[in-house]
């Protein structure tokens, strides 16, 4: 899976030197091709579950994009991370971007009240963006059954591993808090192999 996905970022970089040959544009500069390859193999180290390899990653991206001297650039990492744990209903105040706050752009500093559930933004069929959108009306004290059950489906669906036990956990507590033995039962099964304990 880890080699697979370090292809899929190695091609896609590959593909960019390739437009950007055939171009008459400028090719684009290392960092840049280096940091999109690292978050794209962080975010999917991340919803996976593997914690090791996805820490590597985004600290990998975050050196290069630290390179510009960018707050913005890094500031935009730190909120790509902190939306991956909303989706994964982890949920630490985003300190990464805090630390920036100061020096970044309204774009991004919209998007940091979003995602403390203090601002509004629509959801989308992407599945990461409406994942991340149900996971701030969780936090937000919003969610439904309905919604949990949306966010657990578009988890399995994408075989994001890491969002899924999450999601996974709050139906086991909500099928206990119901009495629900059936449902209870179903959902731990789920859990169980999704977790490779079955």
């Amino acid at each position: 899976m880890k080699g697979a996905a370090m292809t899929r970022a190695r091609a896609a970089a590959l593909f960019g030197l390739l437009l950007a040959g055939c171009s008459s544009g400028p090719v684009p500069p290392d960092w840049q091709l280096n940091s999109h390859a690292a978050m794209n193999s962080f975010q999917q180290a991340y919803l996976r579950g593997d914690t090791r390899a996805a820490n590597a990653e985004f600290e990998r991206a975050r050196a290069e994009l630290a390179s510009t001297g960018s707050p913005a650039q890094v500031a935009r990492a730190e909120l790509l991370r902190c939306a991956l744990q909303s989706a994964s209903l982890e949920f630490d105040g985003c300190p990464g971007f805090e630390k920036l706050r100061a020096d970044a752009d309204a774009e991004e500093l919209a998007y940091a009240e979003y995602l403390a559930g203090r601002g509004v933004r629509a959801a989308t069929d992407d599945p990461l963006s409406h994942l991340v959108f149900l996971g701030v009306q969780f936090r937000s004290g919003k969610a439904t059954p309905e919604s949990i059950s949306s966010a657990t489906d578009i988890a399995s669906a994408q075989g994001w591993r890491r969002p899924l036990l999450a999601w996974l956990g709050v139906q086991e507590k909500r099928a206990e808090a119901a009495g629900d033995r059936e449902a209870l039962e179903r959902v731990r099964r789920r859990i169980a192999l999704v977790s490779g304990k079955s």
